[in-house]
């Protein structure tokens, strides 16, 4: 059985370095979709995604799981992405992805494909900056609404409804086409 996030935070307060690697491994991969979803650049995604990384490395310290490691990440995160935003004043963009495998040996599903995530992309970008939020820390976080609430400061209803309002305005994006 994997150790939990927490323990293995924990560890590596406790100078385990291997608990850091670990979950280095398991967090990367969402953590750097969600920051590359919200700045424009990949390079400038790349240096916030190292700097959070840092940021967790010299607070490890003062870590005490209060809330999931998660939670705590993304809170991290979420208030380096502030920063970045209230000082450079950038918008936040979506994302340019390949439509899925299945679509790819048939050219007219292909087309489609791209066309509908042209749509969601405009979507997600049109979307208020909270509904925007809440959504990306659901869906590349994995995280609550409880959860969600606690990294950006809200109230959980709140965070509740903004994830209803994203996504259906998602779907009809996607839907509309």
């Amino acid at each position: 059985m994997e150790a939990p996030d927490e323990e293995l935070m924990l560890a590596y307060r406790d100078g385990d370095a291997g608990a850091f690697d670990t979950l280095y491994a398991r967090h990367r991969g969402a953590l750097f979709r969600y920051v590359l979803r919200g700045v424009k650049l990949r390079a400038v995604a790349e240096e916030l995604y190292q700097e959070i990384w840092i940021l967790v490395i010299e607070a490890r310290k003062r870590y005490a799981p209060s809330a999931r490691f998660t939670t705590w990440l993304y809170t991290i995160a979420h208030n380096r992405l502030v920063d970045h935003w209230r000082r450079k004043e950038l918008a936040l963009v979506a994302f340019d992805e390949d439509p899925p495998a299945s679509a790819a040996s048939d050219p007219a599903r292909q087309a489609e494909a791209r066309e509908a995530l042209g749509r969601f992309a405009r979507a997600l970008e049109e979307l208020p900056h909270a509904q925007r939020e809440a959504f990306l820390l659901h869906e590349e976080a994995g995280l609550t609404a409880l959860e969600i609430a606690a990294v950006t400061g809200s109230e959980a209803e709140a965070v509740k409804s903004r994830l209803r309002y994203a996504v259906a305005k998602l779907k009809a994006a996607v839907d509309d086409g």
